[in-house]
């Protein structure tokens, strides 16, 4: 279970652990919008770089303003899609590997605590 708040401990009220679906979800909702809005901005600024648009040396600056224009594109991609789908696929990984070790080690105390 993903952690929320905090346990309560200081008086304040508990908050209920979310599953890690509902975390990814919170967290890709939450840095979506900054995320599309630097990556628009960005593309906006070099966009009349990369056109050529009042630039006076067209041949030396477009193709580094397209350059950014591509990383800005794929940094987005993996930033809103990959990388989630990535640490899904570790995080089941490692609950698989734990409950290996812990079946191999007969539950020691220094078995990995099951989530």
């Amino acid at each position: 279970m993903a952690r929320r708040g905090h346990d309560g401990h200081d008086g304040q009220p508990a908050v209920a652990p979310m599953s890690r679906r509902e975390a990814l979800l919170d967290a890709c909702h939450k840095r979506a919008r900054p995320i599309i809005m630097t990556t628009l901005a960005m593309g906006a600024g070099m966009l009349p770089i990369a056109v050529g648009w009042g630039a006076a040396d067209v041949s030396f600056r477009s193709p580094m303003a397209v350059a950014v224009i591509g990383g800005l594109i794929t940094s987005t991609f993996l930033s809103l899609l990959v990388i989630p789908a990535v640490f899904t696929g570790v995080d089941d990984l490692g609950l698989k590997f734990g409950k290996l070790w812990r079946r191999v080690t007969g539950g020691s105390a220094n078995a990995p605590a099951a989530r």
